[in-house]
């Protein structure tokens, strides 16, 4: 296994120590409160498949952070394929590539040619009512683990862009802030820390174009979750694509086209709306639907 501050080889990552975080593991205790108010922020398959039980979906972006493609994505073992995750997109022996966050101030030190990146990342968050809170979280940490930890960070909401599910009670009204868009939401978010063995640091952009094009797991191809998640961002607002996302989604249509013997790869889309589902069980045949 590689020292947790040091790259794979072959990558661009340079030698230096990622920064200490005061984060809090998969499966412990949230702060004081927090569940009564849950709020769940997602920067990558959460924004199109979202949790169970939510009462609202707003979207909107934190700061201080980069979203990157380079996490490994978490593998399966066949005895726990019922509980599989939407990112499981690879094999032990080939691993797909996942994204994560890193702290802006830790990313401008790293030497990478993936290019600049946005002050916003933009994503979904997600309320979830407060007795549906352990049984969510319970999801989560089995959807999210292998290598994720648990951050809370304030998101600044576009309740314009905000749905309610037709079933469900809208959880806001005119005295509170947190829906208005004058006042940021404060929601937990997981994130694969430098620190963790699954983050693997910048790759060369085609390279890792290639690798991502190549891989498939229990919960499809690597391809997948690339084109949704760009598709995904693309209409959360007029300011919400990310650079790093799109590049490597044309690298991967790019590559389709020339490797293609006809027709036009398929391209997939975001959809038209996203689903809410009663149950984690319900969340898992969807995802099972999907294969």
């Amino acid at each position: 296994m590689l020292p947790t501050n040091q790259s794979p080889p072959g990558s661009l990552v340079s030698e230096v120590p990622p920064p200490s975080h005061d984060n809090i593991h998969v499966g412990m205790d949230f702060p004081p409160g927090f569940a009564q108010d849950f709020w769940l922020f997602g920067y990558g398959s959460l924004i199109w498949k979202p949790p169970p039980h939510f009462d609202k979906r707003v979207p909107g972006y934190i700061e201080g952070y980069v979203r990157r493609f380079w996490q490994r994505a978490p593998t399966v073992p066949p005895s726990k394929l019922r509980q599989r995750s939407e990112d499981h997109r690879g094999t032990p022996e080939f691993p797909g590539r996942v994204v994560t966050l890193i702290e802006r101030s830790h990313w401008e030190r790293i030497t990478n040619e993936h290019g600049p990146a946005p002050s916003r990342v933009w994503g979904a968050a997600y309320h979830i009512p407060p007795q549906h809170v352990e049984e969510v979280r319970s999801y989560l940490d089995i959807r999210e683990i292998n290598g994720y930890s648990i951050q809370f960070t304030p998101m600044q909401s576009s309740p314009e862009l905000s749905t309610t599910p037709s079933d469900a009670v809208n959880v806001h009204n005119n005295d509170n802030p947190a829906g208005s868009g004058v006042a940021p939401i404060n929601c937990l978010v997981y994130i694969g820390l430098p620190d963790n063995p699954q983050f693997l640091g910048p790759q060369e952009p085609q390279a890792l174009a290639e690798h991502i094009l190549r891989s498939k797991g229990p919960s499809g191809e690597n391809k997948e979750y690339l084109y949704m998640l760009d598709a995904a961002l693309s209409e959360l607002s007029a300011d919400s694509s990310d650079a790093h996302v799109s590049d490597l989604a044309l690298r991967c249509r790019e590559l389709e086209s020339r490797e293609s013997t006809g027709g036009d790869g398929g391209e997939l889309g975001f959809g038209d709306e996203v689903k809410k589902v009663a149950s984690t069980k319900a969340q898992e045949e969807v995802e099972k639907q999907a294969l």
